[in-house]
Order: C-alpha cells, then sequence, then structure tokens
C-alpha cells in the first residue's frame, strides 16, 4: 500500500518560487540568493546532483535577473532533465577553469547575498577571495520563512506522508514490544514506513524505560521489559514531503503515575493544538503547551521547543519556542509534541503535525493520543 502519486510539480511551479525567492531576498535588502545543493535547491529548481562533490554547483537568484544554476560540465546533461531547468539559465564549467570567476560575473561585486544553510565553506571562501568586497548571511536568518507556508500541492503531500506515518503506527502497535531490543522494533518501523510510501526514513525512535527520559534517544540494544514505557518518533520523506509523529506506549498494564504523566502530555499536545489559528505568535504555541505541564509541576521536566516546521526537510523554520514570535499563516505546517521526561525512569511525547487553516489548524496525524497498550 502506498497510495496515489500525488500531481508532479511544473516548469511554472517552480519559476513561481524563484520569482518569490528572488523577491524576498530584494525586500530584505539582499543583492540575492546564492543556493547550493539541498532541500533549498531541490525545492527552487527540482535538481539534485547525482552527488554532491567538491565540484562546485550554485543557484543565483537575484531580482529581475534570469535565474542561473552554475554547474560542472559533467554534470549539465542531469541539470538539463530537471524540471524546473526551463526557468532558468544553465552555465557550465570544465575542470581546471575557475568555477568562482564565472559565478563572481553574475554577482554584484559589492552585494549582499543570502547563502542556502548547507553551502560548503570551500565554496563560499572561493567567492569571497574572487569578490573580497561582498557579503553573506544565512538563509535561515535571511529569509528564514522562505519555505514556511505551504501551497495546495504540498500540503497534499505532507497530508499523505502523514497518513502513510500514521498507518505505520497503526501496524506497529500490534508487534510484540516485550522481550525484544529497541533495535528490533525500530527496525520494524523504518521497513514500515518504506512499506507505506516513505522513499527516504529520517529517524526511528525506540526509547523505553529510563532511556525514554532522553528525547533523541537512538535505538540501542536494551531488552524492552514489561512495565516500560515506550517512546516512539518515527518520519521521513514520502514524495519528497516529510512525516514525523510521536506515540508514546506502555507494555503491559502502565502505573497510576505513568498514566497520569501521560494524560497530562496529552492535554498540554491539546492546548497546543487549540493555539493554533492565522495571526498568533509561534511562541503562543509553545506557551500554551508550556502551561499545562508547568501548572501540574513538571514544567523542569518540559525540556526542549514544543515545535518545528516541516516540509521538505523534516526539521526547518518555523519553530513553536519562547521568543518566536512570528505570525502563523495559512499553510504553515509544524510539529506540536510536549513532552515529559524523569530522569533513570522514563519519558511520555506525544507528536502531530499541524497546518494551518484560514479559522484555526488541522492535525495531520490522526493516531489514538491515549495510552496504547501493546504486548
Amino acid at each position: 500500500m502506498t497510495g496515489t502519486a500525488p500531481v508532479p510539480f511544473t516548469a511554472d511551479d517552480y519559476k513561481a518560487r524563484m520569482d518569490r525567492a528572488a523577491r524576498q531576498a530584494a525586500d530584505a535588502g539582499l543583492a540575492g540568493l546564492l543556493v547550493a545543493p539541498g532541500p533549498d535547491l531541490v525545492w527552487l529548481t527540482g535538481y539534485a546532483p547525482p552527488a554532491v562533490t567538491e565540484r562546485l554547483t550554485l543557484l543565483v537568484l537575484a531580482a529581475g535577473r534570469e535565474p542561473v544554476l552554475v554547474v560542472p560540465t559533467l554534470e549539465a546533461p542531469d541539470a538539463e532533465k530537471a524540471t524546473g531547468a526551463p526557468a532558468l539559465a544553465l552555465r557550465d564549467w570544465t575542470d581546471g577553469k575557475d568555477p568562482y570567476a564565472l559565478a563572481a560575473a553574475l554577482l554584484d561585486d559589492r552585494g549582499r547575498f543570502g547563502v542556502s544553510d548547507n553551502a560548503w565553506a570551500l565554496h563560499l571562501l572561493g567567492l569571497q577571495q574572487a569578490l573580497p568586497d561582498t557579503s553573506y548571511v544565512s538563509l535561515t536568518e535571511a529569509l528564514p520563512m522562505l519555505r514556511a507556508v505551504k501551497d495546495a500541492a504540498e500540503l497534499e503531500r505532507l497530508a499523505a506522508a502523514g497518513a502513510a506515518a500514521d498507518a505505520a503506527f497503526e501496524e506497529i502497535r500490534n508487534v510484540r514490544f516485550s522481550g525484544r531490543r529497541e533495535s528490533e522494533v525500530a527496525a520494524d518501523l523504518a521497513a514500515l514506513l518504506r512499506r507505506f510510501g516513505h522513499s527516504q526514513v529520517d529517524f526511528t525512535i525506540v526509547a523505553s524505560g529510563p532511556n525514554g527520559a532522553d528525547p533523541h534517544h537512538e535505538a540501542g540494544d536494551r531488552r524492552i521489559e514489561r512495565g516500560d514505557m515506550v517512546v516512539l518518533d518515527f518520519g521521513g520523506l514520502r514524495d519528497g514531503y516529510g512525516s514525523d509523529t510521536s506515540r508514546t506506549v506502555h507494555v503491559g498494564e502502565p502505573t497510576e503515575e505513568e498514566r497520569r504523566v501521560h494524560d497530562l502530555v496529552r492535554e498540554a499536545q491539546e492546548a497546543g493544538f487549540r493555539a493554533v489559528r492565522p495571526g498568533a505568535a509561534c511562541q503562543d504555541v509553545d506557551r500554551a503547551a508550556r502551561a499545562v505541564i508547568a501548572d501540574a509541576g513538571y514544567g523542569d521536566h518540559f525540556i526542549h521547543r514544543t515545535g518545528h516546521g516541516i516540509g521538505v526537510t523534516t526539521h526547518e523554520p518555523p519553530y513553536m519556542i519562547e521568543g518566536e514570535e512570528r505570525p502563523l499563516v495559512p499553510g504553515m505546517c509544524f510539529s506540536v509534541e510536549p513532552g515529559v521526561y524523569l530522569p533513570g525512569r522514563f519519558g511520555v511525547r506525544i507528536e502531530d503535525i499541524v497546518t494551518v487553516t484560514e479559522d484555526g489548524g488541522q492535525r495531520l496525524n490522526d493516531t489514538e493520543r491515549g495510552m496504547v497498550m501493546v504486548d
């Protein structure tokens, strides 16, 4: 079961994204954007180089100018096949030539440019040497909301990814936990994500018993025992867009305290979700979820932000954290995932991906949020 394939993005879709990015850069006072291989390049052009190497590949965007993709000659045929290629010009360079001289000719020699976060220092330093009067700022700092608001086609893919993750949870809750290693259950989860259409599995956290108090525990050799709480947090990419969901299950019957803490986190997650509406600040979501946990006396045990954006990567802006005052806008997608972590004992986290609608929020995950007991 993989579901139907999404409607493909078109060259016009990519042109619109590049045009929007160039306009936003100009509005931010930048001379342009320099985009290296990675999620930003894929989102803007549909192009992912066959391998990320020391050879310079760089998309140059500036308002009022045709987008240009600088590529090594040996990879130009692949770049020409990208869906967004008709909306840009290709400039290729051969080994032995200076790619920074080629790129520099496309840039304002005194400009300030936004640079994709995963650009290699090697390439940025090469550009600085060719154009010593230029300056640079990361895209996350300069245009943090560039990919934050999703269009209808992107929302469709995110919803499908969320449904696939939900299907994986419905299957994993029926497997045996007791007596098996965390790593074995994690392998089951990864196989289920792929079975339900994921091309890439980014993480499968299986944190049992005291390991559940570590939010980013890596599934290991610990054998899961009866009486354990088990935090499951898993996701990846399906049709190029992310999934990410967390549920906390219990092996056998929980204690009164375990049930109480689980109910508390569920209440906090619901409060965070109810705070989602257009115009609310990102920090309002964090405040709503955190207040529930703090009022119950567990505030010191909620040790991470309430949420992160999701799209062509599983973690991206916006972030639901105190101090983030940017307003929520319809089309934004992010996690709402409060947790309580009791060192040496257990942890609980419940997470859904939520999208902002015209009048509130909509969950993209809808599996059971109450206590689920497994064998």
